[in-house]
């Protein structure tokens, strides 16, 4: 039996980024459209840019939340 193609073994490890739009982080963090728009303006929230489309990655949403946390501890 032959062992399948050397690109579908790379694929398989390479690790999957999840980007969120700005309705679904709306969604996660329970906050309004401005709200979410002052978060990445601000840079608390990192995001990317495709043509028109803004996009954040699932690990910057985690970052995000963690940092939140960690200043409520504080």
């Amino acid at each position: 039996m032959a062992s399948p193609p050397l690109a579908v073994l790379h694929a398989e490890a390479a690790p999957v980024l999840d980007l969120l739009t700005v309705p679904q982080v709306m969604a996660h963090l329970q906050l309004g459209r401005s709200a979410v728009y002052d978060l990445l303006r601000t840079g608390q929230l990192a995001s990317i840019t495709l043509g028109r489309a803004r996009r954040i990655p699932t690990s910057a949403l985690t970052d995000f939340i963690r940092t939140r946390l960690d200043q409520e501890a504080a």
